[in-house]
C-alpha cells in the first residue's frame, strides 16, 4: 500500500479502521494495533503491576478486539471504551488468580527510563516504584477509577461507561482511592525528595 493510502486511513477513526479491519483490511489492522496497543499495555501495567502480565493481556485484549470485529456495531460503544473494559476484565482475572495460590511479586520492574543522571532515574524510580506499591494496595474498583482518571487522563463519564457504573460513583471511587494514595504515601514525602520548599 502506498504511503498515501496509509495516510488516508491513518485519519479515520477507531470504529471505521476496526470495520475495514473486518472487510480484510490488514492495513487498518496495524494503524489499530500501533494506536491502541501501547495505550493497553500502559493501563494493563498500572491495573497488575507487572510489565509482562501486562504484555499478555495487551495480545489477549488485541486479540479478543480482532475476533469481535466483524459483529462491532459502530455508534454502539467507542472501540477504546470496549478495549479498556476487556483489559480491566483481563486484569482482574490475573490478579484474583494470582492471589488465588501463585506467589504474589515483590518488585515491579519498571521500563528502562531515558533521564541522563543516575540520581535522578533512581529518585524517578522510587517514586514509580511508591506510587505502584500505593497503588497495589488499593482495593481494584478505585485502583481501576484512579488509574484511568489520574494517570490515563480520562473523564468521569468515560470511566462510568468503562466500568459500568455511574459518574457519582466514579468520583466517590477516584476520591476515596486518591485519599487513600496520599496516606499511604505521606509518611514518605522527604525519602522521595518531596520538599514543600
Amino acid at each position: 500500500m502506498s504511503d498515501m493510502a496509509f495516510d488516508a486511513l491513518d485519519e479515520l477513526d477507531d470504529d471505521a479502521l476496526l470495520v475495514l479491519f473486518a472487510n480484510g483490511d490488514g492495513t487498518a489492522a496495524r494503524l489499530l494495533t500501533r494506536r491502541l496497543a501501547p495505550r493497553v499495555l500502559n493501563h494493563a501495567a498500572r491495573l497488575t503491576g507487572d510489565r509482562a502480565e501486562a504484555e499478555d493481556v495487551t495480545q489477549e485484549a488485541m486479540l479478543r478486539l480482532w475476533r469481535i470485529a466483524p459483529d462491532w456495531r459502530r455508534g454502539e460503544a467507542r472501540v477504546t471504551t470496549w478495549l479498556y473494559r476487556v483489559t480491566a476484565n483481563l486484569c482482574t482475572d490475573r490478579l484474583r488468580r494470582r492471589r488465588g495460590g501463585t506467589a504474589p511479586l515483590d518488585s515491579v520492574p519498571e521500563p528502562e527510563d531515558e533521564h541522563p543522571g543516575v540520581a535522578e532515574t533512581m529518585q524517578d524510580r522510587a517514586r514509580m516504584d511508591a506510587l505502584q506499591q500505593a497503588l497495589d494496595g488499593l482495593p481494584e474498583r478505585q485502583r481501576q477509577a484512579v488509574v484511568l482518571r489520574h494517570i490515563e487522563g480520562m473523564t468521569n463519564p468515560e470511566i462510568a461507561e468503562i466500568m459500568e457504573i455511574g459518574v457519582e460513583a466514579v468520583e466517590s471511587l477516584t476520591a476515596r482511592g486518591k485519599r487513600a494514595l496520599a496516606t499511604a504515601l505521606a509518611g514518605r514525602r522527604d525519602e522521595l525528595g518531596y520538599t514543600d520548599g
